[in-house]
């Protein structure tokens, strides 16, 4: 694919702001305290003695929630890849902003163009004739 001239300089910045590759992953991560399912154990009546932390990543999937758990260790480098993937996402965001006010742009350039064109008596293009909708038969 051919490499667009005159570029805007907004564009580039925020193209080159997104980086090289890096690990990174979409969701949240939580820290969770839960029940056991044996019957005598404290942590069905006392909140506080619920077993955890455990370490939980959730993220939407093809229209369904997903949860992965994670050791404390691993916690810990899955928080700096969730948060490295929000930061991508603001920057890719900000890169389709950027682009789409370059195509705006480009849109009025091709209308003031034409527009320009009109003033100099330039003529339109003729419309191709139209069958009509009757059939001929009847």
């Amino acid at each position: 694919m051919p490499q667009p001239r005159n570029v805007p300089s907004a564009v580039r910045q925020h193209f080159d702001a997104l980086g090289p590759p890096r690990p990174m992953r979409r969701g949240s991560l939580s820290e969770r305290f839960m029940k056991c399912s044996k019957r005598r154990c404290a942590c069905a009546e006392d909140p506080d003695a619920r077993h955890g932390p455990y370490y939980s990543l959730t993220r939407g999937i093809e229209g369904r929630t997903q949860s992965r758990l994670f050791s404390a260790e691993q916690a810990k480098m899955v928080a700096l890849q969730v948060e490295s993937g929000h930061e991508f996402r603001e920057l890719v965001e900000a890169y389709w902003q950027a682009c789409e006010q370059w195509a705006d742009a480009q849109l009025e350039d091709s209308e003031a163009a034409s527009q320009e064109a009109a003033k100099k008596g330039a003529s339109k293009g003729r419309s191709k004739r139209r069958l009509s909708a009757r059939s001929k038969r009847s």
